[in-house]
């Protein structure tokens, strides 16, 4: 196919082109049985927002190099309610039916045996997954449903509760090196192999869905709450659109040219504002389309200017 997704293009040829969007029209409730239709189609016909399908479709097949040209597409809602759906799908389907194949394919019998200790390892790494996605569930889907509703609370840092801690996200590829180095042999093969690929596409899924709340949620979420937070400062406008809108930065957006003015790079910014280097780089893009400046030395002028920082806290930037 193209190397892009379009609304004119027939469902049954994405599903042909990259067997990983069943699960994304799975995700939607969208059925099989799309006969020669478009997406447009079948998306209006199933009424699910078409430009969200789109972006999630486009993500899944080439990355978040795409995200950027959907966040003004999407609608949040549809977006949350696919995100909370995978989190169903994982919890409740993915994660169970792989512990039911190991729990087949080895004998757990033997206490403190490898195939015992692989379960519990795999016992303590869904306890953290779900650990993990019901404080997305209750804190950020809650928070953006609050968004929606129009209700700003600025207190609550959303980029916390999506913040993956690597270890939950790494614990996938060590279980799957343990069992390909150390699982008993007399366990049985042909099970334990078909575990084994469920955990390498699992694996996989979840990497796409960490990296879609990142680089296409949470973009968009802020751009909701600017919107929000605009609409606040200016409630007789009447939607009259301000001509410096595009120049408006969130207090998140400053603390960051802040960083950069002082010298710290993207992943201390990270660690120092809790948050992802992937959203780091997001706000970053972000800032400079806004005001039209990329380079550190342009932010350290826009910054003094704007008395964001003095003049005595810049460190020499090129």
């Amino acid at each position: 196919m193209a190397d892009r997704y379009l609304e004119t293009d027939k469902m049954s040829d994405l599903i042909s082109d990259d067997f990983r969007l069943l699960q994304v029209i799975s995700r939607f409730g969208i059925s099989l049985g799309f006969s020669e239709k478009t997406v447009k189609e079948v998306c209006n016909e199933q009424q699910v927002d078409c430009p969200t399908f789109l972006a999630i479709v486009n993500f899944t097949k080439y990355g978040e190099k795409v995200s950027h040209a959907w966040i003004d597409k999407v609608s949040v809602k549809s977006l949350t309610d696919y995100l909370s759906q995978a989190h169903s799908y994982f919890l409740g389907f993915s994660l169970p039916n792989i512990r039911r194949k190991l729990l087949e394919a080895m004998d757990c019998s033997v206490r403190n045996d490898i195939s015992f200790l692989i379960i519990k390892f795999f016992d303590e790494y869904v306890s953290e997954v779900q650990k993990h996605m019901s404080q997305e569930n209750t804190k950020v889907f809650t928070y953006v449903d609050r968004l929606l509703q129009g209700h700003v609370d600025k207190q609550i840092p959303v980029e916390m509760a999506l913040l993956h801690q690597e270890p939950v996200e790494q614990r996938l590829h060590e279980l799957k090196n343990i069992i390909i180095k150390y699982c008993d042999a007399s366990s049985n093969n042909n099970l334990l192999n078909a575990a084994l690929y469920d955990i390498f596409l699992c694996e996989e899924d979840l990497y796409t869905h960490y990296c879609m709340e990142e680089s296409l949620f949470l973009p968009v979420v802020h751009a909701l709450e600017e919107k929000m937070m605009t609409n606040e400062k200016n409630p007789d406008e009447d939607g009259k659109e301000d001509e410096d809108a595009t120049d408006v930065l969130s207090d998140r957006e400053k603390e960051i040219i802040v960083a950069v003015v002082k010298g710290l790079t993207n992943k201390e910014i990270a660690d120092q504002l809790y948050i992802s280097i992937n959203t780091v780089t997001t706000h970053r893009r972000n800032i400079a389309r806004k005001l039209d400046i990329h380079s550190p030395a342009g932010l350290t002028i826009y910054a003094i200017v704007n008395k964001l920082v003095d003049i005595s806290e810049v460190k020499d930037v090129g």
